[in-house]
């Protein structure tokens, strides 16, 4: 198994936001938002862990720009760290008008996939990324901290053993 770089698996999804995604005032509902988030993170865990993945979890999701009936939704998803059997993955909602006039960040999201073998459907190694940019290596570093707060959020993990939250939060 080689190590990969973040851009051998990023991958963008276009949606246009159609009557059926919206709701009775004419936003799109904030669960067809997931719903292609999770969509587009799977592609990308996919592709990096030649495998196929499920959604283990999402971190924080909220809405910070409406999106309207007829704009485009361009999902942004990217690897950030790979652990044993994990990926987290890093997604940027953005829209703008058909004309792509008006265009903003609305949102963004961490997720995280379990690989799993195609035989067993148990869990499986996956590849190591190797960060390149600046914002890559800050995203990389990042991620043990996140995958800490998931695991005392979740139980599987006691705050007290959280080591890298403890170091980060030292340096204040």
């Amino acid at each position: 198994m080689r190590n990969k770089k973040t851009s051998e698996s990023q991958t963008v999804m276009t949606e246009m936001v159609m009557p059926n995604d919206t709701n009775p005032i004419g936003n799109l509902m904030g669960g067809n938002m997931m719903k292609w988030m999770d969509i587009v993170g799977a592609i990308c865990a996919g592709k990096h862990c030649e495998a196929h993945v499920v959604t283990a979890s999402v971190d924080h999701v909220s809405f910070h720009r409406a999106i309207l009936l007829g704009e485009i939704v361009t999902l942004n998803a990217r690897v950030t760290r790979s652990f044993n059997s994990s990926v987290e993955i890093f997604v940027e909602v953005f829209a703008s008008d058909i004309k792509g006039q008006n265009p903003r960040k609305c949102n963004h999201a961490y997720f995280t996939f379990v690989a799993l073998d195609d035989e067993t459907k148990k869990p499986k190694p996956v590849p190591a990324v190797i960060p390149l940019t600046r914002e890559e290596q800050q995203l990389y570093e990042g991620a043990v901290r996140r995958r800490e707060v998931r695991l005392v959020l979740s139980g599987r993990m006691k705050p007290s053993e959280a080591n890298e939250l403890k170091n980060y939060f030292d340096q204040f």
